[in-house]
């Protein structure tokens, strides 16, 4: 049923947690699993005189350390089970729409990822990349937490 699973992953504990349960899921299915990690932007805020801005590329060139390892994490558990793996790194303002569009692109079937259940101001303020997935995309998604 499912061919072809979209993985995103941001280092996180649950993250991790998720990438063992669509390592299973896509064993038991044959299927190969996509991981994405989004980048976004260096954030750029016109500061007072005086003010410490940290370099960007540095910035940068840690984020993009940062998700090759998330994504070999996903790499080495498919390849331990033997499924077939592949990485993607997006940089973006939004997610969300990297996910969406990374799930048409690679005609993936399903979408499986962690949600940190964000509850009351912090849901608000942070928002819930899990909850724009589901909003903008027609695939199915599974969300574990």
């Amino acid at each position: 049923m499912f061919k072809s699973i979209l993985l995103p992953t941001d280092g996180s504990d649950l993250s991790e947690k998720a990438t063992a349960i669509a390592v299973n899921f896509a064993k038991i299915h044959g299927a190969r699993i996509v991981g994405i990690s989004v980048i976004q932007p260096f954030p750029f805020f016109p500061m007072a005189e005086g003010a410490v801005v940290p370099d960007a590329e540095v910035f940068d060139t840690q984020l993009n350390a940062a998700a090759r390892r998330n994504l070999d994490q996903i790499a080495n558990a498919a390849a331990a089970a033997g499924v077939p793996f592949e990485g993607v790194i997006a940089n973006s303002h939004s997610p969300y729409e990297e996910i969406v569009a990374a799930a048409e692109k690679h005609n993936c079937d399903i979408i499986l990822m962690a949600s940190h259940g964000r509850k009351g101001l912090n849901k608000l303020f942070l928002g819930s990349e899990t909850q724009k997935v589901l909003a903008h995309t027609q695939l199915p998604v599974l969300v574990l937490r």
